[in-house]
């Protein structure tokens, strides 16, 4: 008896109208011939009604590598289940919407940076700073606010470790981690879902 060894991905992503096999979604080890044989079985055609999520099962997986050799054995190890994303072709952003949006995020970043400076009376502490360094007052210290601005935008870069496509180093960021647990938590509820779904189903059935 033949002995493989399988580990679903967590997520892939697909075209419409793609032949998704095994290949596709599973790392699969073993005997050279066997593997070669079993990548190639087909788990579905992507179609227009699947919409853009569809949750392939280990079960699944199971049944099409029995039907290529009901004598394999499987052993399986990692996620059970694997998210297959359908990728539509992007319609293009209009230069007017992309403007849009870039002026609404700099006007909101503005502000907010603005209010919590009004709030921890930024501006007063720059005055008294500057008074204790030089020790002449000043309403406008500009010696201190031109520095502290360009102090501001550049901590900001550093922080978010990127700036434009350019990362600094191989860290991520705060805003990286942060999309990570909520793209682990959002495959976590699709995944809920769909096994709630797949119990209606039998339930009717």
């Amino acid at each position: 008896m033949d002995l493989i060894y399988l580990r679903m991905r967590n997520r892939v992503h697909v075209k419409q109208n793609q032949q998704v096999r095994l290949k596709d979604i599973a790392k699969i080890i073993g005997e050279d011939r066997q593997v070669k044989k079993i990548e190639e079985g087909v788990l579905l055609t992507v179609k227009k009604e699947d919409k853009n999520i569809i949750i392939i099962d280990l079960i699944e997986v199971i049944e099409v590598i029995q039907a290529v050799d009901p004598s394999i054995e499987i052993q399986t190890f990692g996620p059970s289940q694997t998210i297959i994303e359908v990728i539509y072709e992007k319609q293009k952003v209009s230069f007017l919407a992309f403007a849009a949006v870039w002026l609404l995020l700099f006007i909101g970043a503005a502000m907010t940076i603005m209010n919590f400076h009004v709030d921890v009376s930024m501006g007063e502490v720059h005055q008294r700073l500057f008074a204790i360094i030089t020790g002449i007052e000043d309403k406008k210290p500009l010696l201190i606010q031109i520095p502290y601005s360009f102090g501001l935008g550049i901590g900001m870069i550093l922080f978010f470790n990127h700036f434009f496509k350019k990362r600094f180093n191989e860290e991520p960021s705060p805003l990286e981690v942060e999309m990570f647990n909520y793209q682990q938590d959002l495959d976590q509820y699709v995944i809920m879902n769909e096994n709630k779904e797949s119990t209606r189903h039998l339930d009717n059935g």
